[in-house]
């Protein structure tokens, strides 16, 4: 039966650190664990909303309950000393731009922008590098509106992290979708652009039909898929069903889909609770009648879903509602990496046991994945090899096409958690990621 509208109607009222003291649940807190807070937003972004807050937090389980671990910067993602140094200055009533100064130095102490997205990534057109888009698989184009990079609640691990922390050479936007266009038909190789942020779907429906429309058009016939990178159905499903556009953007799927492409929604669901209320449920049901394809994916993160159990019932419950899991990540080496990450070792075991426990429907899942510098690499598993053990692991995207579903070895080292921290079992890296051409 179709909902009554009205009754689902709320006022999007978003809070960022400003805005702290307006946070009715925040009064449930200790004095100590709000300056906690204030100084862990003033180097993390800190973006959350009325959703996020009363729909999706257990205010009974703070600090543990993963939502809060996953929307609320904590005291402990920073270095200790970096902590104390921030709090020292806040609490001693330094000037706002040398409190900004700090925080600016802490924040480039923390690998902004990895796997050289900046400088091996960007997109030439005609002797001329396009900001705001990357090409680093050759059939994938990432597409940066410039009015999508935000987000309607933040992530704490967000590799995205420095778009949203005011530093403008650190942000990924374009201002032209004309130039995209003209690159891409000059790139026939191309079969899907990803648009991304940031979340594309903080943009009106008439925005996000400027950048979205001009993909449809003559000489693209070769891009055959559209994906939108979102966070929306998680952190305001509104969007979807009661926002005042919403039956427009429903429309631009359907035409999107008429068009004879695909359109894929790569939503990110890091927790099963975030499938549990009635307007996401309503939200997905929308969306996939408009004719798009749900596919989820998010990282395994400490304090958040580093359990065998929670990722079994978050796939299980995907392929109830209809959804594809994707993709388990593993967190990227940036932001608060070590506060978040776990083991490569540990990773594979979660993954395993939460594999087993779900059905092949379930089994579309992938992981866990690192996104590097080369491409996405697959942890397969472990094994002895030459009396040696080893993890197994599979290119299953790679900066040159030619690396793509090779299989190779690495040292079996149980405390690494990224690429960059293994070691190849024999030999070097390097003849296996030198550039082809």
């Amino acid at each position: 039966m179709e909902p009554d509208r009205s009754k689902i109607q709320p006022r999007y009222r978003a809070y960022g650190r400003k805005h702290i003291g307006r946070i009715r649940q925040l009064d449930r807190l200790s004095r100590d664990r709000l300056i906690e807070l204030e100084v862990a937003s003033a180097v993390l972004p800190f973006r959350v909303n009325d959703y996020v807050l009363d729909e999706l937090i257990d205010w009974t389980d703070i600090p543990s309950d993963p939502i809060y671990q996953l929307t609320f910067p904590q005291a402990a993602m920073l270095d200790r000393a970096d902590y104390f140094r921030l709090r020292g200055l806040l609490m001693g009533g330094a000037d706002g731009e040398v409190v900004r100064h700090a925080a600016r130095e802490i924040q480039m102490g923390m690998n902004p922008h990895p796997a050289g997205q900046m400088e091996l990534n960007v997109p030439v057109l005609n002797g001329a590098e396009l900001p705001g888009c990357q090409h680093k698989y050759r059939e994938t184009v990432l597409f940066f509106p410039r009015a999508g990079q935000t987000c309607h609640a933040y992530c704490t691990y967000c590799f995205r992290w420095p778009q949203f922390v005011g530093v403008e050479r650190l942000k990924f936007a374009m201002h032209e979708i004309d130039l995209l266009v003209s690159y891409l038909r000059q790139h026939q190789e191309v079969t899907n652009v990803l648009v991304t942020g940031g979340d594309p779907m903080v943009m009106s429906s008439a925005l996000l039909r400027k950048n979205i429309e001009p993909l449809l058009g003559d000489g693209l016939d070769h891009v055959t898929s559209i994906r939108i990178g979102t966070k929306a159905l998680s952190y305001w499903p509104y969007r979807f069903v009661s926002d005042h556009d919403a039956e427009d953007l429903l429309r631009l799927f359907e035409e999107v889909r008429s068009s004879g492409r695909q359109l894929a929604l790569m939503a990110h669901f890091s927790h099963p609770r975030e499938l549990r209320t009635g307007v996401v449920r309503e939200a997905l049901r929308r969306v996939r009648d408009a004719g798009a394809v749900v596919r989820c994916q998010a990282p395994l993160i400490r304090h958040v879903n580093d359990s065998s159990e929670v990722w079994a019932d978050l796939w299980r419950e995907e392929v109830r509602l209809g959804l594809v899991p994707y993709y388990m990540f593993v967190a990227r080496n940036t932001g608060p990496r070590a506060y978040f990450e776990v083991p490569l070792a540990e990773s594979l075991r979660i993954f395993s046991d939460a594999f087993v426990h779900v059905s092949g429907l379930g089994r579309t899942i992938r992981g866990p994945v690192m996104s590097a510098t080369p491409g996405k690499v697959l942890v397969v598993g472990d094994a002895n090899v030459n009396h040696q053990k080893v993890f197994v692991l599979k290119m299953i995207q790679g900066r040159d096409p030619e690396w793509v579903n090779r299989v190779f070895f690495a040292r079996f080292d149980p405390w690494a958690t990224w690429f960059d921290q293994l070691e190849p079992a024999s030999g070097s890296w390097d003849s296996f990621f030198e550039p082809s051409v």
